[in-house]
């Protein structure tokens, strides 16, 4: 299919039936509460159509932002989605939804991605955390998923290293910006003895990606949070594969744990320990220590996605604004506790 919608309002019956591949007599498009979705415009698509064929469907779009349009456009996010959907989906161990459609356009960064609407499952919340038994559950897919994309260079090739120059300098770029931001709307959580480390990330973000990206790596998801994360009776489904990338596998562990766990659940257990029991489990044999060790190092990086997503990004509603907060109160907690910024005295 040569063309495809931009935008819901360019939705067609006569595309739908195309794209779906059986017969759409009507849709009506249903639009999320404000604050689903930061880097897509994700909407849900009631069919009419035959009994015996999905009656709805999540539609995902360019985000209508230009702001977050633009660093999506900086990461390849919307190509990096579409060809995991294309070629990735059905190689790794982790249940993610059908994908019905999915097409992107280079040149001008459009994508259109029609996915099973997974509606006898309970979507995660980043603003409301998780239970214990809940991270349990997400830890153990992940070291699963984990251990079927290691060391992936053969297996996928194309898929691009979370270490590579445009990486490094798109967060050396955009922390700068971010952190006053951060400061000025959720200085509360952020103590005045770390004030000076959190200011000096820039210039340790090239060392802590070649440390977290040396080998063993696996691929990752990348954007490993509770808002991606679908839950049913002990099973998780996993959406938004924006930020797929190789990298080691703390990223995603790191990510999820210092970001969406919330500070009273994340003490109850040592989930680092048991996300390695959880890999060795699935056949991978790794070192204990040194996967602490990465745990730490990826948790300081990741500051980065957190002073970048509450700082730069448009997040425009008070859903938005408090998913910024959580976000940094949850960062700075968990690496108050790790003694991460130690790592930058080395």
């Amino acid at each position: 299919m040569s063309s495809f919608p931009r935008s819901p309002d360019e939705l067609t019956t006569e595309w739908l039936t195309t794209a779906l591949g059986y017969p759409v007599n009507g849709y009506q498009v249903v639009y999320f509460s404000e604050g689903t979705g930061v880097m897509s415009w994700v909407m849900r698509v009631l069919l009419e159509t035959a009994e015996d064929k999905p009656s709805s469907l999540i539609a995902k779009f360019p985000s209508s932002s230009s702001v977050n349009r633009e660093g999506a456009k900086r990461y390849n996010m919307y190509g990096r989605e579409v060809n995991f959907y294309q070629e990735i989906s059905g190689s790794v161990d982790l249940q993610t939804p059908d994908c019905y459609f999915s097409e992107f356009d280079e040149s001008s960064n459009d994508f259109v991605i029609l996915l099973e609407d997974l509606t006898e499952w309970q979507i995660g919340d980043q603003t409301a955390g998780c239970s214990l038994a809940e991270a349990k559950t997400l830890i153990s897919a992940l070291a699963r998923f984990h251990a079927s994309g290691w060391e992936p260079h053969h297996q996928f090739p194309d898929i691009p290293s979370h270490g590579g120059k445009q990486q490094i300098e798109g967060m050396e770029g955009t922390y700068p910006i971010g952190w006053p931001v951060v400061l000025e709307q959720f200085g509360d959580f952020i103590p005045e003895s770390i004030r000076s480390a959190g200011e000096s990330i820039p210039k340790h973000i090239e060392s802590l990606l070649t440390t977290m990206c040396q080998a063993p790596v696996c691929l990752t998801h990348g954007d490993m949070r509770l808002d991606n994360i679908f839950f049913k009776e002990g099973e998780i489904a996993v959406v938004d594969w924006q930020s797929i990338c190789t990298s080691a596998p703390e990223q995603d562990l790191a990510y999820f744990i210092t970001q969406s766990v919330p500070e009273d659940v994340r003490k109850q257990e040592d989930l680092v320990a048991f996300y390695h029991a959880e890999l060795t489990r699935a056949g991978i044999n790794y070192d204990l220590n040194q996967c602490r060790e990465r745990y730490k190092v990826s948790a300081l990086y990741l500051i980065c996605y957190a002073v970048v997503i509450a700082g730069t990004l448009d997040l425009g509603n008070e859903r938005g604004k408090l998913l910024g907060e959580t976000i940094i109160k949850n960062t700075f907690s968990a690496l108050i506790d790790l003694d991460a910024f130690s790592l930058l005295d080395d």
